[in-house]
């Protein structure tokens, strides 16, 4: 199983990070973890195209994990050869924004019916909302969903992908809690949202600051993974951009976790058997 991180961007543009989104691959399963700005291109650079995703799952509904759906929506359904729906998971609310997505997108699909014959009818897309301890499979992987905590956001929802030999935990935004350890307690690796507190308090603006409120800094991930015993910490969606020649600063703040860290540019990936970690 692999890891890849399509988008380590946050809300902040950023020319060379598109937005929020992983890639959990397994044999011929693609899972697509949140969708944010780029995703379409950022699935393309790593080999795959919205036809080949097993499903994608949302770990919430904020802006930038989703802004992209409606291009995978689009993009799915026109190049399926036939008729094939888009699997779409995610917390209490993810209906209504397929609904909404769907409802905007009106206009241009009814040119795309108008101009091809061979599209017989709009996108098809399931939805299936999941709450904490709910339990699926996805492409013959295992999945089980556990509750984050990113207040005032809410529901927000972390996944642990497991292949019967390795397991990968793609948490989202949030902040240290509970609910997050027992989904991170031994697994083969931890995907984590993070946030530079040093560098976040200098900026003079309370806006700012405020993701202070519900995203882990580097320090409290890398106390999650330790507490998990996991044997890699994968950080990602870098707030304030990480700037490239500061890697090693942002792997020093994870000090406190003892396994492998992993963070770099967009199509970093991780093999979870090997432990080898390349990129584009």
């Amino acid at each position: 199983m692999r890891i890849t991180l399509l988008g380590t961007g946050s809300p902040l543009p950023d020319p060379d990070r598109a937005g929020p989104a992983s890639l959990v691959t397994a044999g011929g399963t693609r899972l697509l973890f949140d969708c944010g700005r780029g995703v379409v291109t950022r699935l393309a650079a790593a080999g795959t195209i919205p036809p080949m995703l097993e499903g994608v799952v949302l770990t919430h509904l904020h802006s930038d994990h989703v802004c992209d759906l409606n291009d995978l929506i689009t993009t799915h359904w026109v190049m399926s050869p036939g008729p094939r729906p888009l699997r779409v998971v995610g917390p209490v609310g993810s209906r209504q924004l397929v609904d909404r997505t769907l409802a905007m997108l009106a206009t241009d699909i009814g040119y795309r019916l108008d101009h091809h014959d061979d599209l017989t009818g709009p996108p098809l897309v399931d939805v299936e909302e999941v709450r904490p301890g709910d339990r699926l499979e996805l492409g013959g992987l295992e999945v089980r969903v556990g509750a984050t905590d990113h207040r005032p956001v809410a529901p927000t929802v972390g996944y642990r992908v497991s292949d019967g030999t390795t397991s990968v935990v793609v948490a989202g935004d949030g902040v240290p809690c509970p609910t997050l350890d027992e989904l991170v307690d031994d697994a083969t690796a931890y995907v984590q949202t993070v946030v530079r507190d040093d560098l976040v308090r200098q900026v003079p603006s309370q806006r700012f600051q405020d993701v202070l409120d519900y995203h882990s800094t580097v320090a409290q991930a890398a106390e999650t993974a330790a507490r998990g015993g996991v044997g890699a910490l994968v950080l990602t969606h870098y707030v304030p951009g990480m700037v490239r020649g500061t890697e090693e600063e942002w792997r020093s703040l994870a000090g406190g976790f003892p396994g492998l860290v992993v963070l770099g540019d967009d199509l970093t990936w991780l093999d979870l058997e090997t432990m080898e970690v390349g990129g584009a």
